[in-house]
């Protein structure tokens, strides 16, 4: 589990409600204009805590699109301090965003000189397919995929330029189990990080079946006149829901990833929104693909399309307003959390099979992550010094 925020325990006391209730308010404008004009007109600014409201906003990554659906509504609807917190973190979302998409065509000529296959997920470049900005979350990573056999060729391509592997990120559990390694390159002015994939999943969470798939099925973007490779469409909805399912596995706030559901999902025609459940089942990842839907209309509202209809069965024992809470304020003490196995078991599908396969890799995993990345441990994987 990730290290919580310091602001966890204040948010905690304080209750936050109101907070809460601002931020689903402000990311609902955002994603339905029309409703801005019409329900709330010259409304004052809220009797609401500015700090607050930009923490629930920072935790959960949405900061942005509260000041854009701010920015659309009545004069006096937010106040002015956090009006002024708003502006100043879109700033250094934009300067650390540009920073990531300079590094990303950097690391584009450096493996496609080395002929590795390979594809961007997230950050920046999907930003723009998805709301057309490229500054809507904060990027400080380039996170890339490659095969499980590409993946030392692409770990060395990228030493060749000066990045190395991070600390901890050597051990056991983070290659053998998270698939990942970060690379960082350090040159006195500014620290470039890489996250370098073979695997999408978090132990404890269903993995996609087909991992090679993401690489086929990938697109060309363009910037600075470069073509740059992207998940599809529809694996940019996957994985959008996979990370709700590792936030929600954490109990870490999650709106920014629900966001990224809805608005790859809003593009969807019916007989695309087909296609992506008939996807989703075929990678193994129905189940992650509904609650990522679920939390999107929860948090969002429902769409009432046929993706709405289906995601309403999944954790159908946990209330909308608790999985609310869940989404954007999980660390509320009121929560009662599932069980994680409890979890597991709705997103492998209630398949006993699948089941015991996840569980048995999640419990090695925990075992590992005991082991190596307790204080002191040095165990590393062979060759990756």
């Amino acid at each position: 589990m990730a290290v919580q925020d310091a602001s966890y325990d204040r948010l905690r006391a304080a209750g936050c409600a109101d907070e809460v209730a601002y931020v689903q308010a402000c990311l609902r404008l955002f994603f339905n204009p029309a409703a801005s004009a019409a329900g709330h007109g010259d409304m004052p600014a809220p009797a609401i805590s500015a700090s607050n409201v930009a923490d629930i906003a920072r935790l959960n990554k949405v900061a942005v699109f509260l000041l854009k659906a701010l920015s659309r509504g009545a004069a006096g609807a937010a106040p002015a301090e956090l009006l002024a917190w708003l502006d100043g973190y879109r700033r250094r979302t934009m300067s650390m965003n540009a920073a990531c998409i300079g590094d990303s065509i950097a690391i584009h000529r450096v493996l496609r000189g080395n002929q590795i296959d390979f594809v961007f997920l997230k950050g920046p470049l999907q930003q723009q397919l998805l709301y057309g900005d490229h500054f809507m979350k904060p990027s400080g990573d380039v996170d890339i995929l490659v095969s499980p056999s590409g993946f030392t060729a692409a770990r060395e391509a990228l030493r060749s330029v000066g990045y190395e592997v991070a600390g901890k990120s050597r051990s056991v559990w983070w290659v053998r189990f998270l698939g990942e390694q970060h690379m960082v390159r350090d040159d006195g002015v500014r620290a470039a990080t890489v996250d370098l994939h073979y695997r999408l999943q978090q132990p404890g969470s269903p993995s996609p079946r087909d991992i090679d798939g993401f690489l086929r099925r990938k697109r060309q973007v363009e910037i600075a006149g470069t073509g740059m490779p992207l998940i599809s469409a529809s694996d940019m909805l996957l994985l959008s829901c996979i990370s709700v399912a590792k936030a929600f596995f954490n109990r870490e706030p999650c709106a920014g990833y629900v966001c990224d559901v809805r608005a790859a999902a809003s593009r969807l025609s019916e007989a695309e929104q087909q296609k992506v459940l008939d996807h989703a089942a075929g990678q193994g990842l129905a189940d992650t693909l509904l609650l990522g839907l679920r939390a999107a209309d929860v948090l969002l509202g429902g769409t009432a399309t046929l993706l709405s209809d289906r995601a309403t069965r999944i954790l159908a024992r946990i209330a909308n307003a608790d999985l609310f809470h869940m989404v954007i304020a999980p660390w509320l003490s009121s929560l009662r959390w599932p069980q994680r196995r409890t979890v597991l078991w709705e997103l492998c599908g209630r398949e006993p099979v699948r089941y015991l396969t996840e569980a048995g890799w999640a419990a090695s995993a925990d075992l590992s992550r005991r082991i190596f990345e307790r204080p002191g441990a040095s165990v590393q994987v062979r060759g990756n010094g």
